[in-house]
């Protein structure tokens, strides 16, 4: 037999020089190891440890008779809620199989090699992955350091300094993935103001739902003073639909029509688009989930500080902890005992560790579990 040739060789340079998404550990073959030892504590990929809502579950399960036909290519039904919920138009929305697809395709659509793409340091691992995709240049942009106020949160003069004639795109995350650290609305405003109209900062907000701090209201708000704002958001974190792939952008209606011809046809399937519309009509069931969560967020970084550890403040469901020198041994202690947090060396932050905020059941076990280890 002839040797297989190598067709990775005949991927675009950006292509063969990117290192994909690392999602963590093997989750499912780690919930079988640790199937009778009391379960596998999940705390590394800031699911929603409360579930989506009742209402989901009864719309899936209509579904299930019509998943021989095609969902609407259009998301009508979905788009027409996400519409009324912020004010906006229907030409104004464009949904994605999580705002991961969303993101990956604003880089495509809106860069091209050697054109620059600005992101703050310790940002989102997409970002950096969409831009090398396509080519772009990637700026990162300097981030607050361990002693500030909002320690490594993003600068945003640091950001604004960064944006050249070059510049296509912008991208952050409000609160930020993976620090945790946020910055208020007025301060997103003067932002805008310094950065050129024709340049596309791209908000994302997939962690919106869990701000309780008042002076961080959603970026959607500054849209009409700003059409070259982009806010993204999914269904996968506050709404508990991480299985399901669901997300959406609001956007100035050209970008959407930019965008559109990109987008994978009939890329949200039946059951993502009927659980997100479900998901979004039970406000009630959105409020319980963001009280539970802060009520435990206080909780577990009170524990957490309590055992000596240095816990960054948040307003998402995660908490980014410094563990110190020891970090990498703690983490295997921790998983030994079938207690799963997120290693943060790929972001450069090799002393962290990132603890998704979970049941209060769950945050317990998490906390007598490092007592353990760390005694």
């Amino acid at each position: 037999m002839a040797e297989a040739y190598d067709f990775r060789a005949r991927a675009t340079p950006a292509i063969r020089a990117l290192t994909a998404y690392d999602p963590g550990h093997d989750i499912p073959a780690l919930r079988l190891r640790f199937a009778g030892h009391g379960g596998l504590l999940e705390l590394g990929s800031n699911e929603n440890a409360y579930g989506p809502s009742p209402a989901v579950s009864a719309v899936v399960q209509s579904v299930l008779p019509e998943l021989h036909r095609y969902p609407d290519p259009a998301g009508k039904a979905l788009k027409t809620a996400i519409a009324r919920l912020h004010g906006v138009r229907e030409d104004q929305i464009l949904l994605g199989n999580g705002s991961h697809e969303l993101l990956m395709q604003l880089a495509q659509v809106f860069s091209a090699p050697g054109e620059g793409i600005v992101v703050s340091r310790y940002c989102f691992a997409v970002y950096p992955i969409a831009a090398q995709a396509a080519g772009a240049r990637l700026v990162s942009a300097d981030a607050f350091g361990e002693q500030a106020d909002m320690p490594l949160g993003h600068d945003l003069d640091a950001l604004a300094a960064a944006i050249t004639p070059a510049t296509k795109l912008v991208f952050f995350a409000n609160p930020n993935n993976p620090t945790g650290t946020w910055f208020g609305t007025e301060a997103l405003a003067a932002f805008m103001a310094q950065v050129p109209p024709d340049v596309l900062v791209v908000a994302d907000e997939a962690y919106i739902e869990y701000v309780t701090d008042p002076a961080l209201q959603s970026a959607m708000a500054l849209r009409a003073r700003f059409p070259n704002l982009v806010v993204a958001r999914t269904f996968s974190k506050a709404y508990g639909l991480a299985g399901l792939r669901a997300g959406y952008l609001v956007a100035d209606a050209s970008v959407v029509r930019a965008m559109e011809p990109v987008r994978e046809s009939f890329n949200l399937n039946a059951m993502a688009l009927a659980a997100a519309e479900a998901a979004l009509a039970d406000a009630a069931h959105l409020e319980s989930v963001r009280r539970g969560n802060a009520a435990e967020r206080a909780r577990l970084a009170e524990g957490l500080a309590g055992l000596g550890l240095t816990v960054l403040p948040s307003q998402t469901n995660f908490l980014l902890v410094r563990f110190g020198p020891d970090t990498a041994a703690i983490e295997q202690a921790l998983f030994a005992r079938g207690v799963i947090l997120r290693p943060m060396a790929g972001y450069g932050l090799r002393q962290y560790l990132r603890v998704t905020v979970a049941t209060p059941a769950e945050n317990d076990r998490l906390l007598a579990a490092l007592c353990e280890v760390l005694a």
